[in-house]
């Protein structure tokens, strides 16, 4: 461990509010919004309002209001930050859920949710282990996962009751595997997605493909 993020998203003492705010500011207090919220302790809603805060932010003291109340994250000496957990739990009805840009996946994760429309984004994942469990107890919606090259679902032990597993992956044999998601359970009605990353617009017109690094 290297120490800790402070609640606006740099290093203790590193920074004054009047400061000109750079890029890899707000990019540390868009991390610290996404673990966040995928903790629960911000909506959807504000995690969108506050983002798009954060990105337009001048100053330090502007990213420090965005994270005021929320607590000090800490990091890897590599600089990644939250230490992975061992479980991280979402119990959520009808309101939609993400898990985006660089968030820790721990080693299991259990997703309990009602008619929620849920999205795992591991494009940027900051990936510690081997293999996430993800266990399900989802009711309604669809379950998206938006995966890399390198990572694997294995659906086998997941039960299906009106609902259906599209997977879009194409399989790579030439790249190692980083991360094999499990999936155990149960899902009824809606869809579980597996795919990898749209395009943007401007990689469609350069016949590029989508960056899938989690360095990136």
């Amino acid at each position: 461990m290297s120490g800790e993020i402070s609640p606006a998203g740099m290093r203790s003492g590193s920074s004054q509010p009047g400061m000109r705010a750079s890029h890899a500011d707000r990019d540390r207090v868009v991390d610290l919004l996404s673990i966040a919220a995928g903790e629960g302790r911000l909506t959807a809603d504000e995690l969108d309002q506050r983002l798009e805060t954060a990105l337009s932010a001048r100053t330090v003291g502007e990213l420090a209001e965005l994270t005021a109340d929320l607590p000090p994250a800490p990091v890897f000496a590599g600089g990644a930050a939250a230490e992975a957990r061992d479980l991280l739990r979402i119990d959520q009805a009808f309101s939609p859920v993400q898990q985006v840009g660089r968030w820790v996946v721990p080693r299991r994760l259990e997703l309990c949710t009602q008619w929620c429309e849920v999205t795992l984004d591991f494009t940027q994942a900051v990936i510690t282990h081997d293999t996430l469990r993800l266990d399900l107890n989802m009711v309604g919606r669809n379950l998206t996962l938006v995966v890399r090259p390198d990572i694997v679902i294995e659906p086998h032990s997941l039960r299906l009751e009106f609902s259906k597993l599209k997977n879009t992956r194409v399989p790579d044999p030439d790249v190692p595997i980083a991360l094999r998601v499990e999936l155990v359970g149960h899902k009824s009605f809606g869809r579980v997605v597996v795919r990898q990353p749209r395009r943007t617009a401007g990689q469609w017109l350069l016949r590029k493909p989508a960056a899938l690094s989690a360095g990136d």
